[in-house]
């Protein structure tokens, strides 16, 4: 007997099946033959669409003993790895009311994608939601959804997700990148080598957070300084804090938040974040206001568009700016410590990125955005970095606006749909060889004829990451520096550093390297 979410995804694929064959013919392999088929079983009345309750997967036991005792709270993109294996490309999973399809095929998860409307959702945004009403705050780009967030993107893209917009931003950035090379260089004197850099990745971590507070505040905020001001430095903790409760309140039961610490400390976090944003937007919206009450023309970048567009109201301007300045650090730090780990391990790569940059910009010549156009390599490094650590090893989308038809199944609207992002890079039948490094794969002449859907770190569609080309435009500038000024090699005693998945991938210890001085080339 079918089930009412059964028949409606029934009729559902009677209706559509014409639209699907259409929607999928991009789609290759086996899951193209698959929703063929499935669209003709429906056509000859002979197949029966199977549902959640038909997938494969853990039993909430056994997936309490991955999780917990076998210790893959940490390693989650591990576990999507080991799944697969067992499970095959579709599992299921169930933690408390939270249903699950977890999907780590690349055809597959271009289907998802393919059929997430005009307003693709995704739940992981829940408990930031809670803090915003709390205290009648404005929804971000991060947690508003629908049409309401439609708009609010619209608004937010400007001066900002094109390329030729995110030009505009390399004098600022290439400021903070001179004075995160002053910072290493303080670092190293620092070491008893006089070479080591220690933990890099909190150092990026702070050359990130000042370039994107520069850009969103128009203000440095004073991280790449030796002592970091004391409000600065709250504001840094309270985002760190704000994460770690994030992680420990989603594990518990919702009763626990009266009774436990946690959900407090979180909320206080929340609450620190949005004060310090607050008191830096309210000074730029006085600093507009003078100049105009004397006659001036208002100058200024992001925030001066957004404030003086007329299309957000205040409150709207402290909802987007604190979520966007959360997404704007990690994708940078992140990466660029990835990067620099794999350069440091790869000798030969590093060299050529070095003569590629010096090539374009020699001596100490500072690299402007059309120089870096000019540098396939230095581009193909980033994303060779983000193919094998993208930032979110899991992406999310939930079924909002039509049933999604996965091959002989059917999922109704609202279901979850968890994408293994991280495991479809790491596929050899995606890329050749994917556990070694290798930029050279994304140059044009030597890319490998596969789903582009196999690596996207930065998203798809238009739920992508609205500051893509600001992250893109730090890493290049950043990178290329360091590349002119040092030769990066691995700590002898640092070992082998693996990935750990918090809300971000990220390493398991701190990566420490060497920074040797460049000695300029002889002219050949």
């Amino acid at each position: 007997m079918l089930t009412p979410a059964s028949l409606r995804c029934w009729q559902s694929l009677g209706r559509r099946r014409g639209f699907l064959l259409l929607q999928t013919c991009r789609v290759t392999g086996t899951q193209n033959r698959t929703i063929v088929g499935a669209a003709a079983g429906v056509a000859e009345g002979e197949k029966k669409l199977k549902t959640f309750d038909d997938l494969p997967g853990p039993s909430l036991l056994n997936n309490i003993y991955w999780v917990f005792l076998r210790g893959y709270l940490l390693y989650s993109h591990d576990l999507q790895i080991i799944f697969k294996k067992k499970y095959g490309p579709m599992w299921k999973t169930s933690m408390g009311l939270q249903k699950t399809v977890n999907v780590a095929d690349v055809d597959l998860i271009e289907a998802i994608l393919r059929q997430e409307g005009k307003y693709p959702m995704r739940t992981d945004m829940d408990l930031w939601k809670v803090h915003r009403n709390m205290r009648d705050l404005a929804y971000g780009p991060f947690t508003e959804e629908g049409h309401r967030w439609h708009t609010l993107r619209k608004v937010l893209n400007k001066r900002m997700l094109l390329p030729q917009e995110a030009v505009l931003y390399t004098g600022s950035v290439n400021e903070v990148v001179t004075d995160f090379l002053l910072r290493l260089d303080e670092m190293r004197k620092e070491s008893p080598s006089g070479v080591m850099v220690n933990d890099l990745p909190n150092a990026l971590y702070r050359f990130a957070f000042e370039g994107i507070s520069y850009i969103l505040f128009e203000t440095r905020i004073g991280c790449l300084k030796n002592q970091i001001p004391a409000e600065t430095q709250n504001f840094i903790k309270s985002i760190a804090d704000m994460m770690k409760y994030n992680i420990i309140i989603v594990l518990l039961p919702q009763w626990t938040n009266d009774i436990l610490p946690f959900f407090k400390y979180y909320i206080e976090s929340w609450d620190n974040i949005f004060n310090f944003g607050k008191k830096l937007i309210d000074q730029k919206i006085q600093t507009i206001q003078d100049r105009l009450e004397c006659g001036e023309e208002v100058k200024g970048e992001y925030l001066t568009y957004l404030l003086s567009s007329g299309e957000l109201t205040p409150k709207e301007v402290y909802g987007s700016v604190a979520e966007l300045l959360l997404a704007g650090v990690d994708t940078t730090s992140n990466t660029m410590s990835w990067a620099l780990y794999n350069l440091a391990q790869n000798t030969e790569i590093q060299d050529q990125l070095y003569k590629e940059v010096t090539g374009i910009v020699p001596g100490e010549t500072i690299p402007t955005a059309e120089d870096i156009a000019k540098m396939p390599l230095l581009k193909a490094v980033i994303k060779e970095t983000l193919r094998m650590f993208p930032v979110v090893p899991i992406n999310a989308r939930v079924a909002v606006e039509n049933d999604i038809i996965l091959g002989d199944f059917c999922f109704p609207k609202g279901t979850l749909f968890a994408l293994a992002h991280y495991l479809t890079g790491r596929e050899d039948g995606n890329f050749p060889d994917p556990n070694k490094f290798i930029p050279q794969r994304w140059f044009r002449d030597e890319r490998v004829k596969n789903n582009p859907f196999s690596s996207i770190p930065f998203g798809y569609g238009v739920r992508a990451c609205v500051g893509r080309r600001i992250a893109e435009l730090e890493m290049h500038l950043a990178l290329s520096r360091i590349m002119q000024k040092y030769e990066v090699k691995p700590d002898p005693k640092g070992g082998n550093i693996r990935a750990m998945a918090r809300l971000v991938l990220a390493p398991n210890k701190p990566i420490n390297l060497q920074f040797l001085k460049r000695m300029p080339l002889s002219p050949s």
